[in-house]
């Protein structure tokens, strides 16, 4: 059900000789073209009048002729800006939304049927200054501003009431033809009874889903002898009431009494019964045309407030269009962003449009700044997303995934709600919903050269320590070594030393290695000798001494004594060294 807002401005009515009451909290608001009053004429400045003889002399200014012309252009240029921008200032205002009329024909409103009982007083006194022709006159004009979906019940009353005409709104002089040529001037005025009518006509099954009771009548309730309400309240007039609540609660209800005199009047009795009901009171008979006319717009607003109830609370939402995930490896990828209205009726306008996103430092442009959406519409809208994943700290080349949940910020409104307010309360959420799930972005991040580097850097570290450990466990052999057993005399053997290693096999027979072993010494860098030597027929590992630079090492009974200097060939018959190059 919509929320529909009561007249204001009391003060202002009053002032055109007209006065509005409320009789209940939840009254049927009055549209705003009738709510509108037209502010009185301002009466023109006073002119000073001739001076008297004995009045106080008044000093005239005199401007020259030249003066004069000057101020005069100037007041006609100041004439045609202001012109200018009262013509500049009308496209603003169309602009603005569409009017009352074209949403009615938006929603269809003259399509949805509309239940309307009108009762009319023909008491004796409505005979009184022309009461009961004009309203003959005016409800023609009434019932010419509805549709043939309309169901209108036409009831008089006066000791009892009778129903005139009852079915379709389709043809008002046919129906104004159905009221008496004139009141009954010996009746009285039995409202409860005409209200028992009203509530039996809305109470049928067929009734429509909004209903209006409109009354006019210019006296208090006065019933018959035997009438059902003898009195203006008691436990008859509760029976009414709790029917129109019923009533109510599968219709939305509403009651418009116009008091045709002034003074005291049973028009209120409506408000009783009825509890969403309008007071209108014409300043006079002649106003009665236009009283009407709010009670119709009234309803018509009602009529569309009803079948946007369904829209209320229902705005946009955005989503990520889901292709697959985006590739930001260039710092910039293509993506699709999709807005939802979830209004049957409404068109929503999103303003002041801005996306981002969390879990992935993204900038999100190629958005228009405001959109507008028809009711239940999609639009899918082309971005362009720059930035990409947050690296893991790692600088080697490898691919990086995030998930980029999508964040709106925007205005959402509805071009009707200019219109429509304050008589229907659209409750539009003002704040975009983020439905869908987030997308998926990667990127290749880190140098393709870094892990080729590293090893390249290991490879490097472990050649120069390699390096560094020939040089000191293996450094370059030269001079010679002498070989004579320890035991036995002979003829004295000689190795030749050269490259990193020497092996030799002596005279005495067996074999054995030579190579040297740097060292620091006091007079600088020495090369020791590590000797390993196996006598012909030993087993086990082979016995190892380390000879100085220029000493003797006696080793498996063979003595060894370093040269530094190579000196001669050795003699026939010395061992010579077989020589392993380098390793």
């Amino acid at each position: 059900m919509s929320d529909l807002k009561g007249a204001s401005c009391h003060d202002r009515v009053k002032s055109q000789g007209i006065t509005e009451r409320v009789s209940r909290a939840r009254a049927a608001p009055l549209p705003a073209s009738a709510r509108g009053v037209t502010p009185a004429p301002r009466s023109p400045a006073t002119r000073p009048s001739a001076r008297h003889p004995g009045s106080p002399s008044v000093k005239r200014t005199t401007r020259s002729p030249r003066a004069t012309t000057t101020l005069r252009r100037a007041a006609a240029v100041g004439a045609v800006l202001l012109a200018a921008l009262a013509a500049a200032t009308v496209p603003a205002t169309a602009a603005e939304g569409p009017s009352r009329e074209e949403i009615y024909r938006e929603l269809g409103v003259a399509d949805q049927p509309v239940d309307y009982v009108i009762l009319v007083d023909t008491s004796g006194s409505m005979k009184a200054k022309g009461r009961y022709d004009a309203v003959r006159s005016t409800l023609r004009t009434f019932l010419g501003g509805l549709t043939r979906a309309d169901h209108v019940a036409l009831v008089t009353f006066d000791d009892r009431p009778e129903a005139r005409y009852i079915g379709s709104a389709g043809d008002p002089a046919k129906i104004v033809a159905r009221l008496p040529k004139a009141p009954d001037p010996d009746g009285g005025t039995d409202i409860g009874a005409a209200l028992d009518q009203a509530l039996r006509e809305l109470e049928r099954t067929d009734a429509a889903s909004v209903a209006s009771v409109v009354m006019l009548t210019d006296g208090r309730h006065q019933p018959p002898r035997g009438s059902g309400y003898p009195t203006s309240s008691g436990t008859p007039w509760k029976a009414l009431r709790k029917r129109a609540e019923a009533i109510g609660a599968r219709t939305e209800l509403a009651g418009y009494a116009l008091p045709l005199a002034t003074g005291a009047s049973g028009a209120e009795r409506l408000g009783d019964v009825v509890h969403n009901t309008v007071v209108l009171r014409p300043g006079s008979i002649q106003d009665l045309g236009s009283y009407l006319q709010r009670a119709g717009d009234s309803t018509r607003a009602r009529s569309a407030a009803r079948l946007l109830a369904e829209d209320r609370g229902k705005g946009v939402t955005a989503s990520w269009k889901q292709t697959g995930p985006r590739d930001l490896t260039t710092g910039s990828a293509a993506a699709s962003v999709t807005f939802r209205s979830a209004a049957r009726h409404l068109p929503l306008t999103v303003s002041d449009v801005r996306l981002s996103a969390a879990g992935a430092p993204l900038g999100i442009s190629g958005l228009p700044t405001r959109l507008t959406l028809g009711p239940g519409e999609s639009r899918t809208y082309a971005v362009r997303l720059a930035g990409g994943p947050d690296g893991s700290g790692l600088p080697y080349r490898h691919t990086e995934e995030a998930s980029a949940v999508l964040r709106v910020s925007g205005q959402v409104s509805s071009p009707w709600q200019r219109a429509l307010a304050p008589d229907v309360d659209l409750k539009v959420p003002e704040a975009v919903a983020v439905g869908g799930g987030p997308l998926t972005v990667r990127a290749d991040i880190g140098s393709v050269l870094l892990l080729p580097g590293i090893l390249l850097g290991l490879l490097a570290v472990l050649v120069l320590g390699w390096l560094r450990w020939r040089s000191v466990n293996r450094p370059v052999l030269s001079g010679a070594l002498i070989v004579v057993p320890v035991f036995a005399g002979g003829v004295p053997g000689r190795i030749a030393l050269s490259g990193r290693r020497v092996a030799f096999q002596p005279r005495e027979g067996g074999r054995g290695t030579v190579h040297g072993r740097r060292r620091r010494t006091a007079d600088g860098p020495g090369t020791d000798l590590l000797i390993r030597y196996v006598p012909d027929g030993a087993t086990g590992r082979p016995d190892r001494v380390v000879c100085a630079p220029g000493a003797q090492a006696v080793v498996g009974g063979l003595s060894f004594t370093h040269h530094p200097d190579s000196g001669q060939a050795p003699a026939p018959g010395t061992a010579r060294p077989r020589g392993e190059g380098p390793r």
